[in-house]
């Protein structure tokens, strides 16, 4: 098997969202439920979002938005134009470049897309995912509550507060484009 190969990592990616329980639904808003992470196991950075919007979740697409400014941010860093390919070859090139993506937040209601509304039900298990991830050298943290709300054990690895990708947040492209540039020294050459 490839490990390069977004399928590459199924059964790791499986045991670890096999950790994660069933929380029932409260109130009139349905249970929103985030994506199984993407990865492979020689990952150097890994970003963590914070629960996948209302469009990404129907496309089944993280950052499946397009106005969020995701691809276009990563796709600086590492110097290709992921906007424009398919999604999964932009998976591909994450990989390729080693770079690992979830969720700090595993299920929630929320009404919309933004994280002000979001009401968490149950948090990523992101512990057992860096089991998995033994040559990781930065977390980043996509927007300020995926910094808040990350359960993370001690660990060597950067920890790094990145500017929203989201198109609520209003900095301009260029300044959250100087701040994602700080994933750059994390990755192999």
């Amino acid at each position: 098997m490839n490990p390069r190969s977004p399928t590459a990592t199924k059964t790791a990616a499986a045991a670890v969202v096999a950790r994660t329980r069933s929380v029932p639904s409260t109130g009139d808003l349905p249970l929103l439920r985030g994506f199984a992470p993407m990865f492979r196991p020689d990952a150097q950075v890994l970003i963590l979002g914070s629960l996948p919007g209302a469009r990404s979740l129907a496309q089944q697409q993280y950052y499946g938005h397009p106005r969020n400014q995701f691809w276009r941010l990563v796709g600086g860093v590492i110097g290709q134009d992921l906007s424009a390919l398919a999604y999964t070859e932009r998976l591909t090139r994450l990989m390729d470049h080693r770079i690992a993506l979830w969720d700090v937040v595993a299920s929630g209601q929320r009404q919309g897309s933004l994280d002000a509304a979001l009401r968490i039900a149950e948090h990523a298990d992101v512990a057992t995912l860096l089991d998995h991830l033994p040559q990781l050298q930065a977390i980043a943290f996509n927007g300020a509550l995926a910094a808040a709300q990350a359960r993370l054990p001690a660990a060597g690895a950067a920890l790094l507060s990145l500017p929203s990708s989201s198109p609520a947040n209003t900095m301009p492209l260029a300044a959250k484009q100087q701040a994602w540039a700080a994933l750059h020294p994390y990755l192999a050459p």
